[in-house]
């Protein structure tokens, strides 16, 4: 389904028992972090989204949401489904490669695909409910911005949608970055060196641009809140990803102070620029692996305007030590992307990318193995296809191991591995938050060969011996008689 706006997201949380609503006042800085991330961690019915309705420390009365995407659940109806793999089995029917039969068939089958491309194309409209207030003087002092932790450098955005545009090509892209507010009419653009909004700027400083048009919205329909954290080959623009995910098209608006369009229906927009050649120091920052990560210098947003709904709610997100609430945003790309992996890979069956993982130190992945060094050929796949090259370490199962239990998983790979012949280590780029890293953005990496071997997998191995397995017939038995011996 589609949300018009994150209103009507939060009303289908409130009535279904998933929306805290808390008056009492509360500090923007550190005193919701420590109350979100105390309710990220719990289990159960505790567990659900927050909107703080009296924020003390700016200069707006705007609440505060968080903890939208919290649970699987939640994050399902944020993308309008009921489980998280039905993102997976929802794109599987999209892109199947499977011919259809007939000139009926084919007829129908392009039909098909031609009203989906219809709905993902992003649509044009006057006017939007994110520009009912355009602030005559904008200043960054009026919105609810986080300090999340005692070491940040400052308060941080973390829930955005950065939309920036190549200056060579004139494509779009949108990514999720956080921003660092500097002072009332800067930010600290936080783009990391493998993402879009970063290849941007390398184009713009090639081409001699001096400002990159930016616009941050925060808030809209969940599904164009996530999408910009989807990573995306550059030639997709987010947009459509979220239309198909909406089942109709996203409608946006042109800014009022920038060559851009935006969601028509966001909460707050920050419109601004960035000089592709400026840099100023942007961090430290707690961030999704435990660690603080370090200061550098990023570039910098100036903010030319900011607009926003007559109601508008911030909405935002912390990170931290898992599991919080962007392992579920991570675990939705998962569900997603697994069909597009399988384009390229068809030997894979599943993957998983668990919270002690934070992204990019763990993909766990389980093959139909069919040829000696085949999971070896997986690993470099995988580190070959994307954002997937800043994966640390991915471990290969057989295609019967549930890649989704880690007990089963850890039971496969101490079984089933040698160091001496199962281990592939590698070196290649790295993710900016890899604290652990060789050096910044570049690092070792290793691949673990976890399958059964047989005698066509090469190197020395000794007779691979049979799994212990009752026969089926004992089996029916006793299944025939289980209440007999006393019990349910």
């Amino acid at each position: 389904m589609a949300y018009h706006n994150l209103t009507e997201f939060l009303n289908r949380l409130e009535k279904n028992g998933q929306l805290k609503r808390i008056a009492a006042p509360v500090s923007q800085d550190l005193e919701i972090t420590e109350i979100a991330d105390r309710v990220m961690k719990s289990r159960g019915d505790q567990n659900v989204a927050l909107l703080f309705e009296n924020v003390r420390g700016h200069a707006s009365r705007m609440p505060v949401a968080i903890n939208l995407f919290g649970t699987e659940q939640r994050m399902a109806w944020a993308l309008g489904v009921e489980h998280l793999n039905d993102l997976n089995e929802k794109l599987s029917d999209f892109v199947s490669l499977e011919m259809p039969r007939g000139l009926i068939d084919k007829a129908q089958r392009g039909l098909e695909m031609l009203s989906a491309l219809r709905a993902v194309e992003p649509k044009i409209v006057a006017r939007g409910e994110c520009q009912q207030v355009i602030e005559d003087k904008p200043s960054l002092a009026s919105l609810p911005v986080l300090q999340c932790w005692p070491l940040d450098a400052g308060r941080y955005i973390t829930l955005p949608s950065v939309f920036s545009v190549d200056a060579q090509t004139g494509r779009h892209n949108v990514g999720m970055y956080r921003l660092q507010v500097i002072d009332d009419q800067t930010l600290g653009m936080h783009w990391q060196r493998h993402k879009g909004g970063a290849e941007h700027q390398r184009v713009a400083q090639e081409v001699g641009t001096e400002k990159i048009p930016v616009a941050v919205t925060l808030g809209g329909d969940p599904a164009i809140i996530w999408a910009g954290s989807a990573p995306l080959p550059p030639d997709i623009y987010e947009m459509m990803l979220a239309g198909w995910l909406r089942g109709k098209p996203v409608e946006l608006v042109r800014c009022v102070s920038q060559p851009l369009e935006v969601p028509a229906e966001a909460e707050i927009v920050i419109e601004g620029y960035v000089d592709p050649r400026e840099q100023k120091i942007e961090g430290p920052f707690g961030d999704h692996t435990g660690y603080y990560s370090l200061a550098d210098n990023y570039p910098v947003m100036h903010v030319t305007a900011i607009t926003h709904r007559r109601d508008a709610i911030y909405p935002t997100t912390i990170v931290g030590k898992p599991p919080m609430e962007d392992y579920w945003m991570g675990k939705a790309t998962e569900r997603l992307f697994l069909p597009l992996i399988r384009l390229f890979m068809g030997e894979v069956v599943d993957i998983n990318m668990p919270a002690e993982g934070v992204f990019h130190n763990l993909v766990i992945v389980s093959i139909k193995k069919r040829y000696p060094g085949h999971a070896r050929k997986v690993m470099y796949g995988l580190w070959g296809l994307g954002l997937m090259m800043l994966t640390k370490t991915i471990i290969v199962v057989d295609a019967d191991v549930n890649v989704h239990d880690l007990s089963q998983v850890a039971f496969e790979v101490l079984a089933n591995y040698d160091p001496l012949r199962d281990v592939q280590i590698v070196s290649g780029a790295s993710d900016d938050l890899d604290h652990a890293a060789l050096q910044k953005n570049f690092g070792g990496k290793m691949g673990i060969d976890a399958t059964r071997k047989t005698e066509r997998d090469p190197g020395p191995h000794q007779p691979w011996p049979e799994e212990i397995a009752m026969s089926p017939g004992i089996k029916a038995l006793v299944d025939a008689r289980w209440k007999e011996y006393g019990f349910k």
